[in-house]
């Protein structure tokens, strides 16, 4: 029997395109705009750049508070650095509605074979999905540390670091980073630590992701205070919520009121008077900003609501460690996942040679914070000095050679790039024909291709009118 999915969605908010002339013409800032990366803006005195692909409503001012530089797309640039978009692609506007004449239909067959077709051109597609495939949360919440039915991957986690040598890596760690929710957190994940060859090399790569996780944890989360007599890499897992931050702060908040594709998406909770909640930096990751707390719910729940509407949980509970599992492996196109540099999946084209993207501990540095504490010829950088020790002693702790060829640092590196052999695209986008489908697109979207099921989101939001006719399943 067929059935009829007929749709019911709102006109997409308009992306602008930027012609060759508006690429050449001083540009000031502009809400109603989508930047490509590269362009340079002005913006209330200064002067921005965009890292990346940058949607409508993301404006400079998220610079200033962003708790990392990789929370925004924008970086201060020189003054003086002339304004104007260099020439790349151009993003076609979206037709205005209008009447949509007859109605059309789709084969929903077809439209899956579409799909497929269009992730099969790209072979890093398929690793990559199961990569991140998750656990469903009932059997999260069941984890316990020694239960015998815990997932394969927690019990390997658990024959390498166990409930006491957790306590003395972490020993000032704050109490909701728990052994326990350690646990569930990599127990969402069932590719970290998971299965490889053999039994022995599952067990190498899973000792040398713990320790390249910890080193970045220590960094991101750490005391720093060398007067302790606990060693600078064993003050991990301090702080659970920004410095000076509380539940009532009123901050990370500035874009929710916009409307545009991204509220669209990942709509800001609201307190009962009215005010948006607060996105700032919360657990292992300090996830911040509601454009990662929704693709993180998404992931954790298949609803990017949940977290929207209660961010405390990000602190709370066990996704404050399953919040830097998440980062880990998810990619971030155009870099790789830190799981596929560390478990040898990335493997560098020339590209990324000539940049000098190597394998080993620097690249994840690069992949975590590069634009910041990577580059240049000169010393390395101390933040990224600081991850280099740190790796080397978890990586003595757990039993990790480090093979004195393996690049550690990143001085001499170079951004990642559209060359790179991670340059995958990962989200959907109108094809901007008049044939119902989607494109894969690097810059971000609200429909990920990593997710089943959003490329027919994306057919239904790009082609309203459409008609999907449901041949797949049966009564």
């Amino acid at each position: 029997m067929k059935r009829y999915i007929r749709n019911a969605i709102t006109p997409a908010v308009l992306i602008i395109a930027f012609s060759h002339t508006q690429a050449a013409r001083a540009l000031d800032y502009d809400p109603a705009y989508a930047y490509p990366a590269g362009c340079v803006v002005s913006w209330k005195a200064q002067v921005f750049k965009a890292k990346w692909w940058t949607g409508p409503g993301h404006t400079p001012d998220e610079v200033a508070n962003a708790a990392n530089p990789w929370d925004t797309s924008w970086e201060i640039a020189a003054q003086g650095t002339p304004t104007g978009c260099p020439n790349e692609q151009a993003v076609p506007p979206e037709p205005a509605p209008g009447d949509p004449g007859e109605p059309r239909q789709v084969l929903l067959s077809t439209l899956l074979a579409d799909e497929s077709r269009l992730a099969a051109a790209f072979p890093m597609m398929d690793p990559v999905r199961r990569s991140i495939r998750t656990l469903d949360n009932a059997s999260v919440e069941a984890v316990q540390p020694m239960r015998k039915h815990n997932p394969a991957n927690v019990r390997r986690v658990e024959a390498i670091v166990d409930a006491a040598k957790f306590g003395y890596l972490f020993p000032l760690r704050a109490p909701e980073y728990s052994y326990n929710n350690f646990l569930k957190g990599m127990a969402k994940f069932p590719a970290v630590c998971g299965e490889y060859a053999t039994p022995d090399e599952s067990e190498a790569i899973c000792r040398k992701t713990l320790a390249t996780m910890f080193a970045h944890v220590a960094q991101e989360t750490g005391a720093h205070e060398a007067w302790r007599p606990e060693p600078e890499y064993r003050q991990g897992l301090v702080y659970v919520r920004e410095m000076g931050m509380t539940e009532q702060s009123d901050s990370y908040n500035g874009g929710c009121g916009d409307v545009n594709w991204a509220t669209e998406a990942w709509p800001c909770g609201k307190w009962a008077d009215g005010r948006f909640k607060s996105y700032f930096g919360r657990g292992a990751k300090q996830l911040s900003y509601h454009f990662n707390y929704g693709p993180f719910s998404d992931a954790m729940f298949g609803d990017a609501t949940v977290l929207l509407d209660a961010p405390e949980r990000v602190a709370d509970t066990w996704l404050n460690l399953a919040s830097a599992v998440f980062f880990y492996a998810y990619p971030q196109p155009p870099k790789p996942s830190m799981l596929h540099i560390i478990d040898g999946t990335w493997h560098p084209n020339a590209a990324d040679i000539a940049d000098g993207r190597l394998p080993g501990f620097g690249v994840t540095t690069m992949v975590i914070n590069g634009g910041v504490e990577c580059g240049g010829t000169g010393p390395e950088h101390a933040a990224s000095a600081n991850r280099i020790s740190y790796y080397r002693a978890f990586a003595a702790t757990l039993g990790v050679p480090v093979d004195e060829r393996e690049t550690l640092g990143c001085r001499n590196m170079k951004e990642f790039t559209e060359a790179s052999a991670a340059a995958l695209p990962i989200y959907w986008e109108n094809n901007w024909t008049t044939t119902p489908g989607c494109k894969l697109v690097a810059y971000q979207t609200a429909f990920s291709a990593l997710k089943a099921g959003d490329y027919l989101q994306c057919v239904r939001k790009a082609f309203p009118e459409v008609e999907i006719v449901d041949d797949v399943s049966r009564d």
